[in-house]
């Protein structure tokens, strides 16, 4: 399994219903694009000064499940609504039980 996560800080103006639109989008992904095995999309609960806004987990049977993900038309066009609202963007990608 491949665990994909990302987090995004929006900036100050962008409003509550833009976030709340890209949060939409992000979690119908899942209905969208078969290689989702599960996603979950949240907002920070915390507030704290690290927190982000937003957070994303996406696991997917394998790294061919991602990469088809990753360049699909739904996917790149959230990314590009993320991008265009975001000032700080970050990830990870891991695969479970795999050695460093």
């Amino acid at each position: 399994m491949l665990t994909h996560i990302v987090i995004w800080k929006y900036r100050a103006e962008v409003s509550v219903e833009e976030r709340q639109e890209h949060a939409a989008r992000l979690r119908r992904l899942r209905e969208i694009i078969p290689e989702v095995h599960s996603l979950s999309v949240g907002f920070d609960v915390l507030s704290l000064p690290r927190s982000y806004d937003l957070g994303l987990v996406a696991v997917f049977r394998d790294r061919a499940g991602l990469e088809v993900y990753t360049v699909h038309p739904e996917h790149v066009a959230v990314v590009q609504l993320g991008r265009s609202i975001t000032e700080h963007i970050a990830s990870v990608d891991f695969e479970d039980g795999e050695k460093t």
